[in-house]
């Protein structure tokens, strides 16, 4: 066979792979666009033979690989597994009261009101009793019911820890009645180092009461909190 005769079979298989019309050619599905590397006929159709395969062209290189085609070299999109994540924990739990109490919770720490593992008041525990819980009852009566909870850190026996925090919340309810308040409206509760806020684990050395840097950092969790229990609905 002469040169120019290969060149004519050569140009009309060609012509017949891109019209779809040779024996065995099959095409593809094609939305229209231009396929990079593959063989596609007139209406963009990528040109498969009778096996199913798509034909390339001599550019072609994976890069260009469509999943329809070679989906074995088509890189799988890699869902991102989202990391299990912990809610904050909030400062302070939500109200248990009204949705729109008369005042906001208060968060009074304990040092404010009692030397360290104490639970007798100090003077200036008493004072801001006065400014923060007293008033505010007198100023609201519609406030029926307040909760007093009283909280602990974890230094000390758990069973230490419950008693420690019901006896502050019984000294802070015995103060405000003896302010005029009826004993009916308040309410205590001990939760010892149940609902911590900090953890303060990198802290080295033994769980003591000496050990400073320790006792420092739980400070936030030896709090006593006010909150309103029950208030009137309004008129």
């Amino acid at each position: 066979m002469t040169i120019a005769k290969i060149l004519k079979s050569t140009s009309s298989l060609l012509i017949a792979l891109s019209l779809g019309l040779g024996a065995g050619v099959a095409t593809a599905h094609s939305d229209g666009k231009v396929t990079p590397g593959y063989l596609q006929d007139t209406n963009r159709h990528v040109v498969k033979n009778n096996f199913g395969q798509c034909w390339r062209t001599g550019s072609w290189t994976p890069a260009m690989a469509i999943a329809e085609c070679d989906p074995d070299l088509v890189k799988k999109e890699v869902v991102a597994k989202k990391p299990d994540t912990v809610p904050a924990q909030p400062l302070m739990p939500p109200n248990l009261g009204p949705d729109k109490p008369a005042f906001t919770k208060i968060n009074l720490q304990a040092e404010t009101l009692f030397d360290f593992d104490k639970a007798v008041l100090r003077a200036d525990g008493k004072k801001t009793l006065d400014d923060e819980v007293v008033a505010k009852m007198k100023q609201y009566p519609e406030v029926e019911v307040v909760l007093v909870t009283g909280h602990a850190d974890r230094i000390g026996s758990e069973k230490y820890n419950n008693s420690l925090s019901d006896r502050r919340a019984a000294a802070a309810k015995g103060y405000i009645v003896s302010q005029g308040i009826d004993a009916k409206r308040v309410e205590t509760v001990g939760k010892g180092e149940a609902e911590p806020l900090v953890d303060c684990k990198d802290v080295k050395g033994r769980e003591s009461g000496k050990n400073k840097k320790l006792v420092e950092c739980l400070q936030p969790n030896r709090r006593v909190l006010v909150e309103v229990k029950v208030q009137a609905p309004a008129k």
